[in-house]
């Protein structure tokens, strides 16, 4: 890889001429490839962007077909882009298309939309209401542990469901004031609507919605069913008087109230409310995940964070006020988000031309900031596939460039709720380490699979012991 970006020396299949000085543009694979390219945005979509950063330098110009996608992999590059001149791109590339699945909620929505809804959601956020949410994400880890505890010894239990189910009573408890368990099983329902999401992305929205492919009928009754849910919480909401609350659905439910058209503060609700739940849990289960299987594979790092554990916390449940005092175990989630970040890639569209290092960037343009590859980027990380959440000790952190890690974004879109994922993935990791230890199944590939986050394929079966 050049970590440097490179020059605009050669540039397979651009063509014999030169662009201006300042106007240079990157290199990458000619045009001929498109259709292997297209095959592997489908199949293999984290090689893609690896093997691209790989050969062409931290700066590429990927064509597929009528689409030419501008992949820029630098720290400087992710700061210009998503912090600097946020002002000069919206959600790009696969986030339009989405928006057939997802609507317009915070994660898809731009303009007064996106500020109106990102202002009535944050107060939810604040510091001051996340230190008062700590003993319910205590109390639902300790819930997790006692269920993992329940299974018997040898028994394999899928860990990665298992944390799914809590993430998703995190988020009921703490920004819905409600027992989401009591609708049933929607994991499905949201793991349905993410695929298509993903299948929107993949084929840049050119295929009819109205078609009877399978996946858009299980989508289809999955926002029936997801809409049945939302109708239920705002109703049972309401009866108990909306104002009265200061969480995200009471804010939601006032908010939505003030639009003059029923029919439109229906479909935002609906909207803000499943963009919100499928974000708020997919994400952090997906971190929890990935850290338990990287701590399985480096015995080592569950020795210091069960040690960390019994000596933080004792016999109790953790606090807000735990929180620094598990270092340790901040590190070791912090480096599973490094190898695999919740959001392994943003997407941007240009809205006027803008120059990203030395590179022009026509207006309309797609660009790329991947945080996967740009958190193996090896000019800035050493020995970047190896799991050492020693590199998140403070002298390590202060040595590295701010945009060199991302995992929660940057900029004005940078993730609203990432303290409370945190929290949660710190809290339920030391206290899992405390009391268990988490074996992978022999046998079980562990497979990437690059959706909206960066979920397992097939789950993660572990067997469960006591920590003693």
């Amino acid at each position: 890889m050049n970590p440097t970006g490179g020059g605009a020396a050669a540039v397979p299949g651009g063509g014999a001429s030169s662009p201006a000085p300042g106007r240079l543009r990157p290199p990458g694979p000619p045009r001929r490839a498109a259709m292997g390219l297209f095959l592997k945005l489908a199949r293999d979509r984290l090689s893609l962007m690896t093997s691209a950063a790989e050969r062409y330098g931290d700066a590429v110009r990927i064509s597929l077909g009528p689409k030419t996608l501008y992949f820029f992999n630098h720290p400087d590059h992710a700061k210009h882009v998503l912090a600097d001149n946020s002002a000069g791109y919206h959600k790009g590339i696969g986030l339009v298309q989405a928006r057939r699945a997802l609507g317009d909620g915070l994660l898809t929505s731009e303009g007064e939309l996106w500020r109106k809804q990102r202002r009535m959601i944050q107060p939810a956020f604040q510091h001051r209401r996340i230190a008062q949410q700590a003993g319910a994400v205590a109390e639902e880890a300790a819930g997790l542990v006692g269920r993992l505890r329940a299974h018997r010894e040898g028994e394999p239990v899928d860990v990665l469901g298992e944390v799914t189910a809590l993430t998703l009573g995190v988020l009921g408890r703490t920004l819905l004031d409600a027992d989401l368990g009591a609708f049933g099983s929607v994991a499905h329902s949201f793991e349905a609507v993410q695929d298509q999401a993903m299948f929107e992305m993949v084929t840049l929205g050119a295929v009819p919605t109205w078609l009877p492919l399978p996946r858009q009928l299980r989508f289809r009754r999955a926002r029936e069913q997801l809409q049945r849910v939302v109708d239920r919480l705002v109703a049972e909401r309401s009866a108990r008087g909306a104002a009265e609350g200061d969480d995200v659905l009471s804010r939601l439910i006032v908010s939505t109230g003030q639009e003059t058209d029923p029919r439109v503060g229906g479909r935002r609700m609906r909207d803000e409310l499943i963009t919100l739940m499928l974000a708020g849990h997919e994400t952090t289960a997906s971190t929890l995940g990935w850290t338990f299987h990287l701590v399985d594979r480096n015995p080592g790092v569950w020795d210091g964070l069960h040690a960390e554990a019994v000596e933080v916390l004792g016999d109790r449940l953790p606090g807000y006020e735990d929180l620094h005092r598990l270092r340790y175990t901040t590190m070791v989630v912090e480096e599973a988000m490094r190898l695999y970040p919740p959001v392994w890639i943003l997407t941007r569209s240009a809205q006027r031309d803008d120059l990203v290092g030395a590179y022009h960037v026509p207006a309309g343009a797609d660009v790329l900031i991947c945080p996967y590859t740009l958190h193996r980027h090896p000019g800035f990380w050493r020995d970047p596939e190896r799991f050492d959440p020693e590199r998140f000790a403070p002298e390590g952190a202060a040595s590295r460039p701010r945009y060199a890690y991302i995992p929660f974004g940057a900029g004005p879109r940078f993730c609203v709720g990432n303290s409370l994922g945190m929290m949660e993935a710190v809290f339920v990791v030391a206290m899992v380490a405390r009391e268990l230890r988490l074996t992978g199944v022999p046998g079980h590939r562990v497979v990437a699979e690059p959706m909206l986050s960066l979920r397992m394929r097939g789950g993660l079966p572990m067997t469960v012991r006591p920590a003693g």
